[in-house]
Order: C-alpha cells, then structure tokens, then sequence
C-alpha cells in the first residue's frame, strides 16, 4: 500500500479495552462498529504504560502486540539487526523512526496533537510532534476542551486540503477527548470513571466518520487505531496510569483499509 495509499494513525489516549468493547456492544460508537474488522476490537498489550513511553515505541515500529501466545510478525519495523518480530510480510524501513521511513517513500508527514506530551509549549512537548514534517497544538485541541475531537478533524481536513492531490500524506491523530478530565462529557459528574470514559467515546465516535472521510478524499486510507494505554479506576487499590496493570497495559486496537472516497 506504500506510495498508493495515504496512513492515517489516530491514538484514543488512555482507553481502556473493556471501555471500548462494552460502548461498542452497547451499541453508542457506530461509527466505529461500521469499520472495524469482525464489528469488533482487537485485544492488544501496549508497549507502554502512558503516553510518552507508548509513543516512542509506536514511532520506532513496535505497536500493541496482540494478547495471545505466538511470534507476533510487525507490520513496521526500522532496519536492525536481530529482530525477531520482522518478517516476510514487515515493511522495514532503513531509518530511525517509522515517519522518516515514510518521508524518504515520498509522504508528507502531519501531527495533530492532543495531550500534554504534544503540546509545543516547551521542550518536552516538542518531542513526539518534532518527527513530524507538520505539527498542530492548540488548547481547543487538548484535554480540557469539551469538542477537541470537532477541532482535531478540522485541522487535518485544513491541512490535507492544502496538499497536491499526488502527494500522499502520514497523518497522526492523538485524540485527547479519553484522556482526564472526560468527566466533561457527564455534566454533574464528580470525577473520572469508565461512564465517563464510555461517553467520552461516545463522543469520539461521533466525529470519526467525518475524520475518515476526510482522510480518504485523496486517495484510499490504511487506518491503524486504538489505545496507547489504559487507566486504573481504582481496580486493586490502583488509580492513573503509568503502571502495570491489565486495565493500563491491554489496549484496543484495529488496523483496515478504506476506500477512496469513503463516505458516511
């Protein structure tokens, strides 16, 4: 799919994989059951436990390994010896990170922010969107505005409209509506919690279908989405992220191919 497809990678920052699965059963992310392969989620480990450290292994390749015994071939992988997890089917790129693979194949590369680690308001924000050719934050893009996902959307609609048609484009999404405070998508609601989180992707979703058709304007779209990592709602005594455990380190995740044009 390389040089004809455009790659679209969106992250839904912290959800949880039981969060996904049971809003998706019930019904409340249609978008997302239209898409997803099966009509369902993938059950996936992350190779991180927040944001920062997930990210720096998606961009060296190393996405959420599936949660079943075997030997795991990646999708991606950067040129190195001894790797276990490349295969006949990898796309290796002789490069230090996943989007300078794709820039040397030709791609335009795009990164609308969302969280604190994207930011660009100092230097560690600058690190994860400073692998990117172009890269947008803003606070109505961040964690503590209501219809981030509305804005997050028209960045990349704005941004893709300015490319040749011919020039395919690496587009990064890191959704931040998941992340706390999602208590904002249940008015009255004292503090974060799966319900909260449950409308938050509720929320998501709705503004999904307009993301992938825009992404699929120009050219058909390999997606790859899911989780970077979860978050502890007091399971075993534990709240946050940044630990290992299951409700942080099993993720959803979800890889397809949309046609040109796709519409809603």
């Amino acid at each position: 799919m390389i040089g004809s497809h455009d790659i679209l990678f969106v992250t839904l920052d912290t959800l949880r994989f039981d969060v996904a699965v049971e809003t998706l059963a019930a019904g409340r992310t249609p978008t997302l059951r239209r898409v997803l392969p099966n009509g369902r989620w993938e059950e996936r480990h992350s190779p991180g436990t927040f944001t920062f450290a997930a990210h720096q292994a998606f961009f060296a390749g190393f996405l959420p390994t599936p949660a079943k015994p075997g030997k795991h071939v990646r999708r991606f992988a950067l040129k190195f010896a001894g790797s276990e997890s490349t295969g006949s089917d990898t796309t290796v790129f002789d490069a230090p990170d996943l989007i300078s693979g794709f820039r040397a194949a030709g791609y335009h590369s795009l990164c609308v922010g969302g969280v604190g680690f994207f930011n660009l308001q100092n230097p560690l924000g600058h690190i994860l969107p400073g692998f990117f050719d172009e890269k947008h934050w803003r606070p109505e893009l961040g964690v503590t505005e209501l219809e981030s996902t509305k804005h997050q959307v028209a960045q990349v609609e704005k941004s893709l409209a300015a490319l040749p048609d011919d020039k395919r484009c690496f587009t990064f999404v890191n959704v931040s509506a998941l992340h706390q405070p999602n208590r904002l998508y249940v008015p009255g609601a004292p503090e974060d919690s799966k319900v909260t989180m449950a409308a938050a992707l509720e929320y998501v979703d709705s503004h999904l279908g307009r993301l992938f058709a825009v992404c699929t304007r120009r050219a058909p779209c390999l997606v790859l989405i899911g989780s970077d990592h979860g978050t502890a709602y007091g399971e075993n005594g534990f709240h946050g992220h940044r630990l290992a455990h299951p409700v942080v380190t099993t993720v959803p995740w979800a890889e397809f191919e949309l046609p040109q044009k796709w519409s809603t």
